[in-house]
């Protein structure tokens, strides 16, 4: 059986994937699928990839039977920088109003609802509709977009239009950073391809750790190439994404998770998240 890797194409999780020697991996036994968040977070529960940085939303629904790779996360200290609510108005102002949410989240969805429920006593309605910014925003007040969808609508916006970065309004509540994706391992993986997963989980954080050395420049390049913008956006961009698992990150995590529970966003509590440790199976935290 093959290790099954899902391949996010979103710009903010390829420093894990960038430098890592997809020929060895291959000839090893990975298989290398490409996804979006909400496929993958499917196609993980379906047990058809057994790796894959999923929505940290779908490993609460799913924490009593994954384990996540340590060090490894996309998250954000503040502004993530890909993640934003387009509006007609100001955010204050939305009570009463549409929006329209992109179908290729599951972590960024569940925030918004936090966020305007929670921290803005917001009473809105929602449609889930296909990530078409001109779409969403001819029938409702707002639009949610995230990964490259967000930063190719933030190039082109007209200047009337509101502009919210999730991850700055959930640091600006709470004081925390915000995860939003982190990688997950099925029991299949972690019993029967140990050894295949510490060579996979070292390539990942040689590959992070090699991007942060020569600050993101030749991956900067090639994204460049096939999205546009200028180096300094990109720069700014990555400098403001954070790729680590600390407790800092698993105190955000579980206050995201609480949050989500209470708004009956998840169907159970989450009391705690595994990490997968080679020398001692996983542990909890």
């Amino acid at each position: 059986m093959s290790l099954v890797i899902a391949e996010i194409s979103y710009t903010n999780i390829l420093p894990m994937f960038y430098y890592i020697n997809r020929e060895k991996l291959k000839n090893a036994g990975c298989e290398f699928v490409p996804a979006i968040p909400s496929q993958l977070n499917q196609n993980m529960a379906d047990g058809k990839v057994h790796v894959g940085g999923i929505s940290s939303f779908a490993y609460g629904e799913h924490s009593e039977e994954y384990q996540v790779l340590p060090d490894l996360s996309v998250s954000a200290m503040k502004q993530v920088g890909s993640i934003f609510l387009f509006s007609k108005k100001p955010i204050k102002e939305l009570n009463g109003a549409s929006i329209a949410l992109t179908s290729s989240s599951a972590t960024s969805v569940n925030l918004l609802k936090i966020i305007l429920n929670k921290f803005y006593q917001l009473n809105v309605s929602y449609t889930t509709m296909a990530p078409n910014y001109d779409l969403m925003m001819n029938d409702h007040d707002a639009c949610l977009l995230i990964g490259d969808d967000a930063i190719l609508t933030s190039f082109s916006k007209q200047e009337a239009i509101y502009q919210y970065d999730l991850g700055y309004l959930w640091q600006l509540f709470t004081g925390l950073p915000m995860t939003f994706a982190l990688f997950a391992i099925r029991k299949e993986a972690w019993e029967k391809h140990e050894g295949l997963l510490r060579e996979v989980h070292r390539q990942f954080l040689k590959s992070k750790q090699a991007c942060h050395k020569n600050r993101f420049n030749d991956m900067i390049t090639s994204i460049r190439f096939q999205l546009g913008g200028t180096a300094e956006f990109w720069q700014t961009y990555f400098a403001g994404l954070n790729y680590e698992l600390t407790e800092t990150h698993l105190k955000g995590l579980h206050h995201f998770y609480d949050l989500a529970y209470e708004l009956n966003l998840l169907n159970k509590k989450v009391n705690k998240v595994s990490i997968w440790n080679p020398t001692e199976n996983f542990h909890s935290v």
